[in-house]
């Protein structure tokens, strides 16, 4: 087969035509702010009283980190996670400083054990080059765990946040996720993404006869588990931004259409009536409507409706084949692919349907727009000279960059801070399988993705509560 032609005969082929349940558990009790530090962010209740920090030093204001993302780019930060105190503490502590430095960001300073709640010798950790500080204990009873940390400004010798969390006993994944993020907005600015899922495509067997399951994961590949059986097809999973919802295609009952998935029940069902295929949903913004596209005739048109049923509205009516929709963080406009002008390019309208005008101008083939949460950038999959791409840009087409390029690859999804891309690649062959990566935005620190099965289609969860 022409390697040019894959995309656009996968799109169209698209046209031509039960299991476990992943139910996340919640933080039985929220934070409490240890001695004169900043409350982390929430969402949170308070545990307890608050702690007394250690005498000697004060918490700044939030505003005296001045550390950058930008900046973090170009010279991670330096920083130190020891060991919070044995088993259950030792794997949090390992935890936090796996997802600070899986980002790209940070970078690992390991030198001894200080006593919990003893104020740290900065010069120590200062002569080893260390600019954070994360130290912590965990105690528990093995039906509940709480996790006392402190985050300190080496350089300035103070401390910057104080929490305690509590959680059932074998909750200490999310504990440390939840600690993870407080440290990265502490220091960059940015939220944190590491309390997230991700929800994917498990692939097994012969290339030629695949079986594809639901599966979901967090997103450091922990926790997997599988959400449908095998016994029919699944394809693009997508999160419902305020609920625990997916949206997906399913080829059940031999019949392409667009299905709905409660995580905390595990049911499923059919998203409206349509007389033709529906495929490549996804959500508004409040998660109350999907927009996907409808097979119509040789082509096929955008539609919205509502996550529980009615009238279907139709958005485009072109002629041409206009799939993948998705909508931008404000709701107000909508990316697509369309081939309307001979071509597969990405084209916006207003969030109703309307003004559509074409934003891509490279060279070669475009498809799989999605938007940032950011609302600053599109990703998207470009085909050029036989070769896949991951790229994105600005919403009115300029400012184009590639992030990652394969013998195939597709199926951009962005984290909640905007800050980094999933996406999957496949190799080549009868035996070529497809694995997840995940790169920053800017190119930076493409990072394999570990899961039991090859893998496609991420999809990445909003921040849980």
């Amino acid at each position: 087969m022409n390697r040019p032609t894959i995309l656009a005969i996968r799109r169209r082929a698209l046209l031509a035509g039960g299991g476990a349940v992943l139910a996340m558990p919640s933080l039985a009790h929220a934070q409490s702010v240890l001695g004169g530090a900043a409350p982390a962010p929430a969402p949170m209740q308070i545990a307890s009283p608050p702690v007394a920090a250690p005498a000697a030093p004060n918490a700044p204001n939030p505003s005296s980190a001045e550390i950058t993302v930008d900046g973090a780019h170009a010279a991670p930060i330096p920083i130190a996670v020891p060991d919070f105190g044995g088993g259950t503490g030792s794997q949090v502590s390992q935890i936090v400083l796996a997802d600070l430095v899986g980002s790209g960001l940070f970078r690992a300073i390991d030198n001894g054990n200080p006593p919990h709640g003893a104020v740290p010798d900065f010069a120590s950790w200062k002569a080893l080059g260390t600019q954070a500080l994360v130290t912590g204990g965990a105690t528990g009873d093995g039906n509940t765990l709480r996790v006392e940390f402190r985050l300190w400004d080496v350089l300035k010798g103070q401390q910057i946040q104080g929490t305690a969390l509590t959680t059932q006993g074998g909750n200490y994944r999310r504990i440390a996720h939840k600690i993870a993020d407080v440290v990265y907005e502490r220091l960059l600015g940015d939220k944190g993404y590491f309390d997230t899922r991700v929800v994917y495509v498990a692939q097994s067997g012969p290339k030629d006869r695949r079986v594809k399951r639901l599966a979901i994961m967090d997103q450091d590949g922990a926790n997997n588990r599988f959400l449908s059986d095998g016994s029919s097809l699944v394809l693009t999973p997508r999160f419902n931004p305020t609920r625990d919802q997916i949206a997906f295609m399913s080829y059940a009952n031999k019949r392409p259409r667009v299905y709905l998935f409660d995580l905390g029940s595990g049911r499923q069902s059919v998203l409206g009536d349509f007389s033709g295929i529906t495929l490549s949903p996804r959500f508004s913004p409040d998660g109350g409507n999907i927009v996907m596209a409808e097979t119509r005739g040789g082509g096929s048109d955008i539609v919205a409706m509502g996550v529980g049923g009615g009238a279907a509205r139709r958005l485009t009516g072109s002629g041409a084949i206009d799939v993948s929709p998705c909508y931008s963080p404000d709701g107000a406009q909508i990316v697509f692919n369309s081939d309307r002008g001979g071509d597969q390019q990405l084209y916006l309208m207003d969030g109703g349907g309307g003004g559509v005008r074409r934003i891509s101008f490279g060279n070669g083939r475009y498809a799989s727009p999605v938007w940032s949460p950011r609302g600053d950038l599109i990703a998207f999959t470009r085909l050029n000279g036989g070769t896949f791409a991951i790229g994105v840009m600005h919403p009115d087409g300029s400012g184009e960059r590639i992030l990652s390029e394969s013998y195939y690859c597709d199926g951009a999804t962005f984290c909640p801070n905007g800050r980094v891309l999933m996406f999957y690649k496949e190799t080549a062959g009868s035996g070529g399988t497809a694995t997840v990566y995940s790169v920053d935005i800017t190119g930076f620190n493409e990072r394999t993705v570990i899961t039991p099965t090859s893998a496609s289609d991420p999809a990445w969860s909003p921040l849980l509560t």
